[in-house]
């Protein structure tokens, strides 16, 4: 018997709402790290105190690119240019539907000349193979998709990534190697050596502080990892556990994993039919909160909502490009991130408020109107606040603007107005990403 389709899933559901919305689901961890080493809130300091290492290998996908058409593939179906991408570089890869509507983004970086690593979440990747197979390009694709969807006897993942950031993580890498890491651009890749060991080094940072990410074969993971915890131990290096890692996300600005766009459009049946009812896009709780709407559409963003369209290059054909260039004057809408009044914590939320890593999509509104919709929320303690990812109406995005989030579950599938456990918190505009050095100089060495 086949396998049943995400078309089949929408079909029996009777919507993608009532397929996908999630009341109260937990809050999101990275599988197999344990919740905390030290306790997650000396893990969350750390990335701005002293030094933090975070083991990235079991919570992404990693598809592998190679062949003729491999620059090609990737040119047609992203909104990204790849004329000057050059061996050892890195960019993040924004897929969106033929109505300039997101998919997801995910990383890319080229290996050689026609050969390519995608990493991040499923569902940008998932859509490139789609269009590898459907458009015929000459490309062969491997995918190792993360531990918790490689199953019980999957066996180990092909790569470590091991990322070290925080005031002290460039004092930390130099110490570690047996030769100091090579002036590297911010996204771009450096060779590096451990004991012989060969891997490669990724110059960025999650959480907008100077770091690295360290890359290579999963069988020398083990022996890497120990020698950076032993070169960072004089300087405060702190390992992150699954509670405390996704803080560095809100705090970037990096919206993770907003609906993608391919549940209602009828030119993408195909792709739902093509993809499984048992897949990242059929199960990941992507709907939950205090906005309830029967239209997914209210749930779908356009790359240039949320901050995309530096990384957008209309000097090439890609899909999505028409529905892009014809809206990029008229949008109406802003990501920013919301910081709620710290008194309002205790008050509103009880004494016992627990750490909290969210997807849940609240009403952002002012005066009792809707005016944005948060998309990613986390509690991060050194603020002893909540911050929060949204999207909201143009007039309401600057800095300083105070809203109201409204905080609770939905219960779903019923009238949109149906009574719940709401909060109200004051809540109020901060630069986006939070992070001043993210701000100011993440990028300034490119």
């Amino acid at each position: 018997m086949p396998e049943p389709t995400l078309q089949d899933a929408i079909d029996q559901a009777g919507s993608p709402i009532r397929l996908l919305w999630k009341p109260e689901p937990p809050a999101w961890r990275p599988p197999v790290l344990p919740e905390e080493f030290v306790g997650w809130r000396k893990e969350q300091t750390a990335n701005f105190e002293t030094a933090a290492l975070a083991d990235l290998s079991h919570h992404m996908d990693d598809t592998f690119l190679h062949g003729a058409d491999a620059t090609k593939l990737l040119s047609e179906n992203s909104v990204n240019n790849y004329d000057r991408f050059v061996v050892g570089q890195a960019k993040q890869l924004i897929a969106v539907t033929k109505r300039g509507l997101l998919i997801n983004d995910c990383i890319v970086t080229k290996e050689g000349e026609d050969s390519y690593t995608l990493v991040g979440l499923p569902l940008a990747q998932t859509w490139i193979r789609y269009r590898a197979e459907a458009g015929g390009y000459d490309v062969e694709i491997k995918t190792d998709p993360n531990t918790a969807r490689r199953g019980g006897g999957g066996g180990d993942p092909v790569l470590f990534r091991f990322q070290i950031q925080g005031p002290n993580a460039m004092e930390i890498t130099q110490s570690a190697f047996d030769n100091p890491i090579p002036e590297t651009k911010f996204f771009h890749l450096a060779d590096v050596s451990l004991n012989g060991r060969r891997f490669r080094a990724l110059r960025h940072g999650m959480a907008g502080q100077p770091g690295f990410e360290f890359i290579g074969d999963y069988a020398d993971g083990e022996f890497v990892r120990e020698a950076l915890l032993k070169a960072g131990e004089p300087l405060g290096l702190v390992q992150v556990g699954a509670k405390a890692y996704p803080t560095t996300g809100v705090e970037s600005g990096w919206l993770a994993a907003p609906p993608p766009a391919i549940y209602s459009d009828p030119e993408l049946k195909p792709y739902r039919e093509w993809l499984s009812a048992y897949s990242f896009e059929g199960n990941f709780p992507f709907l939950s909160g205090s906005f309830f709407s029967e239209d997914i559409d209210d749930y779908y963003v356009s790359p240039l909502e949320v901050g995309y369209d530096r990384m957008i290059s209309f000097d090439h054909d890609f899909i999505g490009r028409d529905a892009l260039i014809a809206s990029k004057d008229s949008v109406s809408r802003t990501k920013v991130t919301l910081e709620v009044a710290a008194d309002e914590i205790a008050s509103e939320l009880g004494p016992d408020f627990d750490f909290q890593a969210s997807h849940a999509k609240n009403r952002v509104e002012l005066d009792g109107e809707r005016v944005g919709l948060t998309f990613f929320l986390n509690f991060v303690d050194r603020l002893g606040t909540i911050l929060a990812l949204a999207v909201v109406d143009n007039a309401y995005a600057s800095v300083g603007t105070e809203l109201t989030l409204i905080w609770g579950s939905h219960p779903g599938h019923t009238a949109s107005e149906a009574p719940g456990d709401f909060r109200t918190l004051r809540c109020r505009v901060v630069p986006t990403p939070y992070n001043e050095y993210a701000r100011a100089a993440y990028r300034s060495n490119v």
